[in-house]
């Protein structure tokens, strides 16, 4: 990967609700461009991260747009307070920051199974023009966030989780060993591409055992709700990216096809469109290249 000089001031941080959050900011005085706010994925070691590689291709292939790049809370550098977090709390995050800090129309950038906080963003954000559009890269599937899970359930997943049980879980999951092992029966398309960077990554910043509980939250299912209504409402241009190899972790998607997937999204979506690329369920970290020439063209659109 070519290598570029990031315009990247050291990480800034914010306070919400008497937390304190992290965020990165890049090329942020470049007022000619519209901005990207990104949405990491929530996982064992993940945090606003996982956008880096994202970020240096960005500028690499010579795009100037802003790019704020937050940590949500309980992830990264964000306080991680012993929570059960929902969509919902990540979204009124996501709200503030964008109220208060970034302050200027922004494109949303989101990662997988954090589609619903994306979603919940632009439903607090009606009546405002901040968010522009949309991209969702690697969905979860449909079936996931189109039928509703009991609360009950959710609760429960969470006690479980939430006890010297889950604690034990942790330490082993954070192990080296099963981040590989994970990362390639579930999200690469290719094991040479689950190399020493990720690893590093993600081992390095699991090194808090804090950061267990927005883990603990996502794998209780707490974002599992029937959002097909609020997907429908949303007016903004939004481009769906899919792997051509996207699978699914639960019992429910391995049953629906990337093309079903994808379709499924597109049918809901107001002002949806869609495209497959190489790849599986971590797109801008996999295929950076291909991501970023995949999102470039909707990008200066919709700009």
């Amino acid at each position: 990967m070519q290598t570029v000089d990031l315009e990247k001031l050291p990480t800034q941080f914010y306070n919400w609700k008497n937390y304190r959050c992290a965020y990165e900011v890049y090329n942020q005085n470049n007022n000619d461009s519209i901005s990207l706010l990104l949405i990491h994925p929530i996982g064992v070691g993940l945090s606003g991260n996982f956008w880096q590689r994202f970020c240096r291709q960005w500028y690499a292939a010579g795009h100037r747009n802003p790019i704020y790049n937050p940590d949500l809370l309980g992830c990264g550098e964000s306080d991680m307070p012993r929570v059960a977090y929902h969509p919902i709390d990540w979204a009124k995050q996501l709200q503030y920051f964008l109220h208060n800090v970034v302050k200027k129309p922004v494109i949303l950038v989101v990662q997988g199974a954090l589609f619903p906080v994306a979603v919940e963003l632009v439903q607090l954000e009606k009546k405002s023009n901040l968010i522009r559009g949309a991209i969702f890269s690697g969905p979860p599937a449909w079936r996931l966030i189109s039928n509703n899970t009991p609360d009950w359930k959710h609760k429960v997943n969470w006690n479980i989780f939430d006890s010297p049980v889950g604690r034990g879980f942790f330490e082993y999951a954070r192990s080296r060993k099963f981040i590989r092992n994970f990362s390639i029966r579930q999200l690469f398309a290719e094991v040479e591409k689950v190399d020493d960077e990720w690893l590093d990554m993600l081992t390095n910043s699991a090194k808090d055992a804090a950061s267990r509980h927005a883990v603990f939250a996502f794998l209780a299912g707490f974002w599992r709700q029937d959002y097909k209504d609020a997907i429908a409402q949303i007016s903004q241009p939004t481009l769906v990216v899919m792997g051509e190899e996207a699978s699914s972790i639960s019992k429910e998607g391995k049953k629906e096809t990337p093309d079903e997937r994808l379709a499924d999204y597109l049918a809901c979506l107001p002002k949806g469109r869609g495209l497959k690329m190489r790849g599986r369920n971590v797109l801008p970290y996999e295929e950076t290249t291909e991501f970023v020439n995949a999102i470039a063209p909707f990008i200066r659109e919709i700009a």
